[in-house]
């Protein structure tokens, strides 16, 4: 075999599990942050204000309806109401998940459902995985479903 060919055939082959690796390395960290989004779901079902904050990041920005909370203590004040009666007054679940090639920033985006099952909004969220390994909530985001009267 010419060194040509065999060179090039050599390539294509670490390049083919060098891809591999990096869909594995994305889908493992894709599993991680849909890991984190559920665990920060069941913060809110459990009522523990803690827990959902450790998920919000120190810098986060939640849009809250076009007046932006800034910072998780702002975020926590704010959220704080929605732990204060024993059942939670809404709850969330990821429909899609993505992460980025690098493996350090993430979305979530899902359905929010009043007790009774209702879906009345989605929400939009974007995630950092912080220097410590752990994906944070950098920003949200979320609307209410239009019941718009049919033109």
């Amino acid at each position: 075999m010419n060194v040509r060919v065999f060179l090039s055939v050599i390539l294509v082959v670490s390049l083919a599990f060098a891809g591999s690796a990096v869909r594995a390395g994305e889908e493992e960290a894709t599993e991680r942050l849909r890991a984190a989004e559920t665990a920060f779901a069941t913060a809110m079902a459990e009522r523990d204000l803690p827990a959902f904050a450790s998920f919000v990041a120190d810098d986060a920005v939640f849009i809250n309806g076009g007046k932006p909370l800034r910072g998780k203590a702002a975020v926590v004040e704010h959220w704080k109401r929605f732990f204060e009666k024993p059942d939670a007054p809404f709850s969330w679940k990821p429909e899609i998940v993505e992460v980025t090639g690098g493996g350090t920033l993430g979305y979530s985006e899902g359905p929010v459902s009043a007790p009774d099952g209702t879906v009345g909004s989605r929400y939009y969220w974007t995630w950092r995985l912080d220097s410590a390994g752990e994906w944070k909530v950098v920003f949200d985001n979320g609307y209410d479903l239009c019941k718009c009267p049919k033109p």
